[in-house]
C-alpha cells in the first residue's frame, strides 16, 4: 500500500469536494477510482487509524488532514498482442509512437483487440499498471483514421506529469490536414464551443446542450484546385475538434465521411489528417522536447496527384 497525507488550508482545498480535491492531488487516478477508494474507507479525515470515514461529496474544511491509502494497481485487463509498433523514441519514462491510420488507440465500444494498447502491453509489460486498466499508459488519443505522433507514459509519475500539461494546454500539437475549398484568410482561429450533438450522441457538434470551449488555429501551407493543405494547431483537445470546426466552417477535411462529404471521393481513400509534431516538457527532466512524424506515405501520394 502507498500512503499519502494532505493538509487543507483556506487557500488550498477548503470548500472543495473530497473527490475533486484528491483528483488534483493524485492525477494518475481517475475520479471513479478515487470515489471507490473513498467509499472503501481508504481516504479519511483525521488519519486512517481512527480517522472519520466521509463520502466523496464531503466538503473540506481548513485544517482538515486527509490520509489516503492507495492499493497496488491491478494487472491490466488488456490482452497483450504481438502487433507492429513504430517507436520514434523511447526512454524509461515515455514512449513516442507513430500511430498508423486505421488503428484504434485503446479497447472500448466493442473493440477489444488489435489496438495500440494491445501492442504496447505486449512489448512494454510495465505499462500495464500505468493508469486505468483499459487504457494503460495513454494520456491522449488520436482518432482511428488519424495517423501520426503520440506520447505514451511508462510510469505513473510520467503519466501524471503529462496529464497535467495536457490539462493546462501546455502541449504543442501540430497537425497537417487537407480541406476542401480555400480558407478565407492565410491564417485564422476557429473558437466555436463544441460538445455532443443534440440528437446524434456519437457525433460532436457546435449544436450541443453542453458546449465546451474549443480553439483551433490554422495557417494555409499550399493551395490546389479545389483543396487546401493546412497546418493546424489545436489549443484545446476536444474529441473530433479539428474535424468539427473545419466542417462547420465549410471546409471539411478531405476523406472525412462522418463530418464532411459522405459521397466517396476516390482521390481521398481515408481521412487526410496527420498528427505531425508534438512538443511538451519531459515529465522527468523538465526539458522541452519535440517529436515529429513525417507525413504518412498514403497521404504524400495524395498530394502528388493533386493539381
Amino acid at each position: 500500500m502507498i500512503k499519502k497525507e494532505y493538509r487543507v488550508s483556506d487557500s488550498g482545498g477548503a470548500g472543495e469536494r473530497l473527490d475533486a480535491f484528491l483528483r488534483r492531488q493524485i492525477p494518475e487516478m481517475t475520479r471513479s477510482q478515487l470515489r471507490k477508494l473513498i467509499l472503501q474507507g481508504l481516504a479519511r479525515t483525521g488519519g486512517l487509524a481512527g480517522g472519520r470515514i466521509v463520502k466523496p461529496a464531503y466538503r473540506l474544511k481548513a485544517g482538515d488532514r486527509i490520509e489516503v491509502e492507495i492499493p497496488p494497481s491491478p494487472p491490466s485487463g488488456v490482452q497483450p498482442e504481438d502487433l507492429h509498433l513504430d517507436i520514434l523514441y523511447a526512454d524509461e519514462h515515455i514512449l513516442i509512437v507513430d500511430k498508423p491510420s486505421g488503428t484504434v488507440v485503446h479497447p472500448g465500444a466493442g473493440v477489444g483487440t488489435g489496438t495500440l494498447v494491445n501492442a504496447l502491453v505486449h512489448r512494454y509489460p510495465e505499462i500495464a499498471i500505468v493508469g486505468p486498466e483499459d487504457r494503460p499508459g495513454i494520456v491522449h488519443r488520436l482518432d482511428k483514421e488519424t495517423s501520426g505522433v503520440m506520447v505514451v507514459a511508462r510510469t505513473p509519475s510520467a503519466r501524471a506529469g503529462l496529464l497535467e500539461q495536457f490539462k493546462g494546454r501546455d502541449v504543442q500539437k501540430i497537425y497537417l490536414g487537407l480541406v476542401f475549398g480555400r480558407m478565407p484568410a492565410r491564417e485564422g482561429t476557429i473558437d466555436w464551443p463544441i460538445g455532443r450533438h443534440v440528437r446524434h450522441g456519437q457525433r460532436f457538434s457546435v449544436k450541443t446542450r453542453k458546449p465546451r470551449t474549443a480553439e483551433t488555429r490554422y495557417s494555409v501551407m499550399r493551395e490546389f484546385k479545389d483543396t487546401s493543405l493546412l497546418e493546424i494547431r489545436p489549443k484545446t483537445g476536444r474529441t473530433h475538434q479539428i474535424r468539427v470546426h473545419l466542417a462547420t466552417a465549410g471546409h471539411p477535411i478531405a476523406g472525412d465521411r462522418r463530418y464532411g462529404r459522405r459521397k466517396r471521393d476516390k482521390r481521398f481513400p481515408r481521412l487526410f489528417l496527420h498528427a505531425h509534431s508534438l512538443g511538451f516538457f519531459h515529465p522527468a527532466t523538465g526539458e522541452w522536447v519535440e517529436f515529429v512524424s513525417a507525413l504518412a506515405e498514403d497521404l504524400s501520394a495524395v498530394l502528388k496527384n493533386l493539381t
